[in-house]
């Protein structure tokens, strides 16, 4: 699966030349089903190719940079902070005590 966000700091990405995605486009996007490539334009980044080995991988890309689904994240986690709500842990015990009555 790709790396995004910091993740992808982690490991240095391999760079392309624009004119060699543009000739070979198919064969980087193989490539980018592994790791992102920064493609570049006279030697300079220009973008990011990211590809995509299964349907989940953009199922995951798509939530990842979904903005609406981002701030849905952050107002749950300020809830929990604020002792509203209850953690994923408490969830699952309340199911499993529900299941043997």
């Amino acid at each position: 699966m790709p790396k995004h966000g910091w993740k992808g700091l982690v490991n240095p990405m391999k760079k392309v030349a624009l004119s060699d995605v543009k000739d070979d486009l198919s064969k980087y996007l193989h490539i980018a089903e592994g790791e992102e490539i920064i493609i570049t334009r006279h030697g300079k980044p220009a973008g990011v190719l990211v590809g995509f080995a299964s349907d989940d991988d953009w199922f995951d890309y798509q939530l990842e940079n979904d903005p609406r689904f981002l701030e849905r994240i952050k107002r749950a986690r300020l809830s929990l902070q604020d002792g509203r709500g209850i953690s994923l842990e408490d969830a699952d015990a309340r199911k499993r005590r529900k299941k043997k009555r």
